[in-house]
């Protein structure tokens, strides 16, 4: 009997990252195909469609989110896990209502990704439900994610929309997303 060879698509701007989880991946025993944007990922789904698919939220070009639809609607049975360094509840929502099944934070290896699957497939109530509220820094982080991005990216009407100043903004911008 031989064992099933799963497939799977890593899509990710940082070559490092993406090298070293194509290898840990390969390890494990997986069909890896890398690409660095989502011309170069629809061309490798086209060619031939993965079974599981690894997109990077931010990237050059199209976002992890406008490639997650196009994925799916070459092969509607790909699993999808979404990864980013800019996480937010929106962004987390948004990626599910799309299709992802899963939603992960960077950095994350091949064993989080492996267990972001397997948490996907579970049956419901077999994984018990953890709640923590996140804290009164991180709420806010994710509601300026959220304005922001229904402003398109528009620093100034973000600011405006928040009734804060556009600098005061840009700094709170630059800092990494507080911990939960």
């Amino acid at each position: 009997m031989t064992a099933t060879v799963h497939s799977i698509l890593i899509v990710d701007d940082d070559e490092v990252f993406r090298t070293q989880l194509g290898r840990a991946f390969e390890r494990r025993g997986y069909d890896v195909r890398l690409a660095a944007d989502a011309d170069e990922a629809i061309a490798h789904a086209n060619e031939e469609s993965p079974e599981l698919a690894v997109l990077d939220l931010r990237m050059p070009g199209r976002s992890g989110l406008e490639l997650l639809p196009i994925l799916l609607d070459i092969d509607s049975t790909t699993r999808v896990v979404v990864l980013t360094g800019w996480g937010s509840i929106a962004t987390a929502v948004e990626a599910t209502r799309l299709g992802a099944v899963n939603y992960l934070p960077k950095p994350a290896n091949a064993d989080d990704i492996l267990a972001a699957f397997q948490r996907a497939e579970a049956p419901p109530g077999s994984v018990t439900p953890t709640f923590e509220a996140p804290s009164l820094a991180r709420a806010e982080w994710e509601h300026i994610q959220r304005v922001l991005a229904d402003c398109a990216g528009n620093v100034s009407e973000a600011a405006r929309r928040l009734g804060v100043h556009r600098r005061s903004l840009q700094r709170k911008l630059q800092k990494y997303p507080p911990k939960q």
